[in-house]
């Protein structure tokens, strides 16, 4: 496969994913944070072995085998209990903004564990894309630090959980292209993320399930698009240019946040576009720091 293909397969995950922040919430509000998400993963899983195919784990790079494994997994539970978790719909969109902090992370990563060169404009992109995220927690009125603190406080858990799970999936994005060697273990990590996160729902109280026409929709849909876009991604990441990758997905907070309004009907302020611009400017920078070298 050339680099080129694999780029384009992996720049349609960013329109799937655009569509998961409010898939997952709307799955959550039916069949709850954790059992919501475990049903996900695992018609995802389903899904990925009849398309992608179960790997062969015995040809796999163990250090990849596992820390991929181990970090998708912490990645996608991070996402699905931050979302399910938040308050209300307006705050899980919140939260998903969170979460767009990785592209900017990725690059940093890059620079620092894979010797990409940057030049100063990296220090400004990553600190527009904080502003932003900042921006959007504080409400109507920008970068009101009161009512940061006060959104922040309401659910804690739901945000720390949406800010961790950047950093872990910047870390992932690096280590697979470093250390994968071409291998693909999407199968495998899906299936292991919907496993782990049944154990937890069946050892520890969660809310009843109540299934219901819309909430099937969603969770099929969910399930379909989950499956497709990270098997695009990772062929992106293993064959194709991680870089204009990046750049694409610098473009998803505002996406992911116009369709997650159409998906929860859930209006949202001009600051909030305002906060999704600024992390999109500065994810541009972060890649325009790597450019200019």
């Amino acid at each position: 496969m050339t680099t080129k293909k694999a780029t384009l397969i992996g720049l349609t995950a960013i329109m799937l994913w655009s569509t998961m922040v409010g898939l997952i919430r709307g799955v959550s509000e039916g069949l709850g944070p954790t059992g919501g998400a475990a049903a996900i993963f695992s018609l995802s899983g389903v899904l990925l072995i009849f398309t992608v195919g179960f790997p062969d784990i015995r040809r796999f790079p163990k250090g990849y085998l596992i820390g991929g494994c181990l970090l998708f997994a912490s990645y996608e539970i991070c996402l699905a209990l931050s979302l399910g978790l938040a308050g209300s719909r307006q705050q899980a969109i919140q939260v998903g903004m969170v979460n767009y902090l990785w592209p900017s992370l990725t690059i940093l990563f890059a620079i620092f564990f894979s010797g990409q060169k940057a030049s100063w404009l990296i220090i400004p992109g990553l600190m527009l894309a904080l502003t932003g995220v900042c921006w959007v927690l504080g409400g109507d009125d920008g970068l009101n630090i009161a009512e940061i603190i006060s959104n922040i406080s309401s659910r804690p858990v739901s945000y720390l959980l949406a800010f961790i799970g950047a950093f872990i999936w910047a870390t992932y994005c690096t280590v697979t292209h470093k250390y994968a060697r071409g291998y693909n273990g999407i199968t495998l990590f899906v299936l292991m993320t919907a496993a782990i996160l049944w154990v937890d729902y069946f050892i520890f109280p969660q809310p009843e399930m109540t299934f219901s026409t819309p909430v099937i929709i969603k969770l099929l849909s969910a399930a379909l698009t989950l499956g497709l876009a990270y098997a695009a991604w990772n062929i992106g990441i293993l064959h194709g240019n991680v870089t204009a990758m990046a750049v694409g997905s610098y473009f998803t907070p505002v996406l992911s946040s116009a369709l997650a309004a159409v998906l929860l009907s859930t209006p949202l302020s001009f600051s909030f576009w305002q906060g999704a611009i600024m992390v999109c400017t500065g994810s541009l920078l972060c890649w325009l720091a790597t450019r200019r070298r």
